[in-house]
């Protein structure tokens, strides 16, 4: 990781905590080019009654359309699901940078095995973040994974 990706994933955490203050799921997003932030979003789908509205997908919402996305790299601060997994490959965004993995395994060897670029960064405040979401409100988090 480099300064702009510490720098980058901090925003994505920020926007976790965001939503975490409005009583949704801790899960930030950014998608920058070339260290610049182009869109950053996080979980709504409490807040907004929307299933896919992902920290993910809210971002790249946000961003809007973009000639091509293989220019970016895509910030989270939870390893991405299988939703997130699939629009990233679709979109063909070569790079994403992952807060924390611990507490939700994602989709990071089927990123790599599709090309993607994959960056652990085991970030301790994303870690406690999820950790204190999980034990505070198991059964939003049992609906947002789909248990």
């Amino acid at each position: 990781m480099n300064a702009d990706d510490t720098r980058l994933l901090r925003i994505a955490y920020e926007e976790a905590k965001a939503g975490f203050d409005e009583g949704g799921c801790p899960i930030g997003s950014v998608l920058a080019r070339k260290g610049q932030v182009i869109a950053q979003g996080r979980n709504q789908r409490v807040q907004q009654g929307d299933p896919i509205a992902h920290g993910e997908m809210d971002a790249l919402r946000k961003a809007g359309r973009q000639k091509t996305y293989r220019d970016t790299t895509l910030y989270t601060s939870l390893s991405p699901c299988m939703m997130c997994t699939g629009t990233i490959i679709q979109f063909g965004i070569q790079r994403v940078v992952i807060g924390e993995n611990r507490n939700f395994g994602g989709n990071e060897n089927f990123l790599r095995s599709k090309g993607v670029e994959v960056i652990v960064a085991d970030d301790p405040d994303c870690i406690a973040l999820m950790q204190r979401f999980i034990n505070e409100k198991p059964e939003l988090w049992a609906e947002d994974i789909a248990e």
